[in-house]
């Protein structure tokens, strides 16, 4: 949640900085980096925090909690990228993308080794 805080507050300054207000989500191409950056974190926290949660419970603590911290490292990385040139971001959006199927699989053995 700390990260998503982070991420929304960088949005709101360079709000500021390119005098861009809101609602308004194009203007400065620094800008819309910065608020697609934050927009895509967003939208895969929900999954990020479900498979999290799944693979802790069912799989193991520590596994899940050590692929979570990457999983936040490469996508602090990846905002980082995005905000300096859109092609910053790829190498940390294939890392953590990598991150989220590990989650996924990590979920999916923990359930199965449950429930069978």
């Amino acid at each position: 949640v700390l990260f998503l805080a982070y991420f929304t507050l960088q949005v709101i300054y360079a709000r500021r900085k390119h005098k861009i207000s809101p609602p308004q989500t194009t203007g400065h191409p620094e800008f819309e980096r910065i608020f697609r950056a934050q927009v895509n974190c967003s939208e895969y926290f929900p999954i990020f925090i479900s498979l999290l949660w799944v693979a802790g419970i069912f799989f193991h603590q520590g596994v899940a909690a050590a692929c979570g911290l990457l999983y936040l490292y490469t996508r602090f990385k990846y905002f980082q990228g995005y905000a300096a040139a859109a092609q910053g971001r790829l190498r940390p959006l294939y890392a953590s993308a990598w991150l989220l199927w590990l989650l996924l699989g990590l979920a999916v053995a923990g359930l199965l080794a449950h429930f069978l």
